[in-house]
């Protein structure tokens, strides 16, 4: 228990530095952190806050959809933001195109990796990766399909409010998949693989 723990609370600071990272390249993010830095800009918030305030937002909706969160969907919720704002915080802006480029890769590598571990610790999916799998259960349409419908949606969303679009966009999206699917494995831990808290008792 203690091992997934700590890989799960791992792997969402990771997450949220990689938005941090993404928003220091400056070059484009993936279609969630579009709308993100679309409504950051809006409200003049922090992106942290932002990303607090609609992953509770999203998490409403599991509730039509009859999803359940587990302890790794609330803490999805609080630790993203936190991470990226204290992230943020330390991590200066960068002038080099160079530089941010190879900040951009290293993000969405950073990414696939956190991505693997918190989904990996088997504490339940983030609000974002609930709501596609609710709508899939809800409708029999595709996991594909709901996904790719909630990306463009998010993405056109972040686009009309001034979230920022560019090669990092088209490099997530084409990238994260392959390296997700590379990552997991490395990280899932099975339960079979537990130690018990407490040794069953055997009876006489």
């Amino acid at each position: 228990m203690a091992r997934r723990l700590l890989q799960l609370y791992i792997g969402l600071v990771l997450y949220g530095v990689s938005t941090a990272m993404f928003v220091r390249a400056d070059l484009g993010a993936d279609p969630w952190n579009v709308f993100h830095l679309g409504v950051a800009r809006i409200f003049s918030l922090n992106i942290g806050l932002v990303m607090i305030l609609v992953g509770a937002l999203v998490l409403l909706l599991w509730i039509p959809l009859r999803q359940r969160p587990g302890l790794g969907t609330v803490s999805n919720v609080i630790v993203l933001g936190l991470a990226a704002d204290a992230a943020l915080a330390i991590m200066p802006p960068l002038e080099s195109l160079a530089a941010r480029s190879i900040l951009l890769v290293c993000a969405v590598m950073v990414n696939a990796i956190a991505t693997g571990m918190y989904i990996g610790a088997g504490f339940g999916s983030g609000p974002r990766d609930g709501l596609m799998t609710g709508i899939n259960a809800r409708t029999g349409w595709s996991v594909r399909s709901v996904r790719t419908a909630i990306e463009l949606t998010v993405l056109f969303a972040g686009w009309m409010m001034g979230g920022t679009l560019g090669v990092g966009t088209v490099l997530y999206a084409l990238a994260i998949g392959p390296l997700i699917q590379l990552c997991l494995p490395w990280f899932r831990i099975s339960a079979r693989h537990e130690k018990p808290l407490v040794e069953p008792r055997v009876a006489p």
